[in-house]
């Protein structure tokens, strides 16, 4: 069996004197898998997703991503880590308005000190693989929801990571362009990234995910793996 993406040992978050937001949860994720988590508001979803991230620390436990122990580190390790090994794709895009849209996909690499013509070259390639190359000059507020979320999904794989987080990646979008970034994901998977996807949207979870994980007032209530439908 290959060494883990992710692996959750024992984890708890828990936020002063409330219930814990996570209460004992235990989950590994190997390289490959398409994961949909799947819970109510509240459940503990994202807050799974923050640890993962090295965005929050656990109470107790141990959360390791990619051989590292992303809980002992502190906030510029942490920052350096997700800059390396994570890319991170969320329900409202989070790109910066004022950066031509090949600028916003290169900032990752430059931030980590790719050479500014390696980043551009890589840039322009992730660009034409996601059919989106005609708006490299373009400004992200011309562009339609589903193709500035293609925007995201290629900055989120600027620096190659070993898993992409996505956190209600068609949360934002009308139903064409959510069918467009499911094509997407699937077309993600089936390249070997590993993918972890907070989600409410059950046919994304369905269409894109080998495996489902339902989360209910901080635990895993089911864990299942299924076959892409397509």
């Amino acid at each position: 069996m290959s060494t883990p993406v992710i692996e959750l040992s024992g984890v708890s978050r828990r936020y002063e004197d409330g219930p814990a937001a996570l209460d004992e949860v235990s989950l590994t994720v190997h390289p490959g898998e398409s994961v949909a988590i799947l819970g109510p508001s509240g459940s503990g979803k994202s807050t799974m997703l923050n640890l993962i991230a090295g965005l929050d620390r656990p109470s107790t436990g141990t959360v390791t991503v990619d051989g590292v122990r992303v809980d002992t580190l502190g906030e510029a390790g942490s920052a350096r880590f997700r800059r390396a090994k994570i890319g991170m794709v969320f329900q409202f895009f989070n790109l910066l308005d004022d950066l031509t849209v090949a600028d916003n996909v290169v900032l990752p690499a430059e931030m980590a000190g790719m050479a500014r013509g390696a980043a551009r070259r890589r840039a322009a390639g992730l660009l034409d693989a996601l059919g989106i190359e005609r708006h490299a000059k373009a400004y992200p507020g011309r562009l339609s929801g589903g193709e500035r979320q293609r925007v995201a999904v290629a900055r989120a794989l600027m620096n190659r990571p070993a898993l992409l987080l996505a956190d209600e990646p068609t949360g934002a979008l009308d139903s064409a362009s959510g069918a467009d970034v499911k094509a997407l994901f699937n077309e993600l998977h089936a390249d070997g990234q590993t993918i972890v996807t907070v989600t409410h949207d059950l046919t994304l979870a369905r269409s894109c995910a080998t495996r489902t994980v339902k989360i209910a007032d901080g635990r895993i209530t089911a864990d299942h793996r299924t076959a892409v439908a397509g």
